[in-house]
């Protein structure tokens, strides 16, 4: 099974810049992808004016954010999914459109948008809750006993090689030391598998670039986008690629294959 994450940074920009013929291309049986920043309505209209917002001969599901113009995921799959879930159950973080489930017999594919505390101290406070509430909600997912795996734009470097300049992001949201704790305990307590990790332990490669100066041709890089299984999927991850070119938003595709 090849599975796609990718962070659009939103849906219009990326369809202008063709990820509908790169993910044709690649074939891939389930894309999550993230930040499509695009409500039902806004897309009748954009498709009624031409613009290709879907993958032929696969099926789609979107969840948007109560805002427009923010957040918002969907999963786009070859087979139709037995059942479509959205949210965790927690009301603050659900209207923003952050999680998006799809069942495929006892596997579960999830497209997962974590907030980012970067605009201050208000939505930094918010993404420590919604780790808490997430932490929570993998708990009742790994006890059900399902395969999972969660896709998605974590805004979390885990460790030092994750992350070009970790010096000096120390104190910076998505390098925090709680953050990277967190993230240490899903996977090294919990045992959660970072499918990249677990098929590249030494790999230097980044997901995410900023828009300011130089960052992408100097590859001052973050590793921020995962896909993230479940303990019973040890060993399910085959390969893993990140697409650096071409590019679609400011995040590369990351492509794992399973054997399923």
């Amino acid at each position: 099974m090849k599975i796609i994450s990718l962070n659009l940074n939103g849906l219009r920009s990326a369809s202008t810049k063709g990820v509908f013929d790169w993910l044709k291309g690649q074939n891939p049986d389930v894309v999550c992808v993230q930040e499509t920043r695009i409500q039902h309505d806004q897309r009748e209209k954009e498709v009624k004016k031409g613009t290709v917002f879907a993958l032929a001969n696969y099926h789609h599901e979107y969840l948007d954010a109560q805002a427009k113009g923010y957040s918002g995921v969907a999963i786009w799959s070859k087979r139709k999914p037995d059942a479509y879930l959205s949210g965790i159950g927690v009301t603050d973080f659900d209207s923003e459109g952050r999680w998006l489930e799809a069942q495929f017999g006892d596997l579960s594919v999830i497209s997962l948008y974590l907030p980012s505390g970067s605009s201050g101290d208000v939505r930094q406070a918010f993404k420590f809750q919604s780790l808490h509430w997430l932490k929570a909600h993998l708990k009742v997912l790994k006890a059900s006993g399902r395969k999972v795996i969660i896709c998605g734009d974590w805004n979390i470097a885990h460790q030092n090689i994750d992350i070009k300049n970790w010096r000096g992001n120390q104190k910076n949201s998505g390098f925090l030391p709680e953050e990277r704790a967190w993230m240490t305990e899903l996977l090294a307590v919990e045992g959660w598998v970072d499918t990249h990790r677990s098929v590249k332990p030494d790999a230097v490669e980044y997901t995410w670039w900023s828009n300011r100066g130089q960052a992408y041709a100097n590859d001052v890089g973050w590793r921020i986008d995962y896909q993230i299984a479940s303990p019973n999927l040890v060993g399910a991850a085959k390969t893993a690629t990140v697409y650096r070119e071409p590019r679609f938003s400011d995040h590369a595709p990351l492509v794992i294959e399973y054997a399923l």
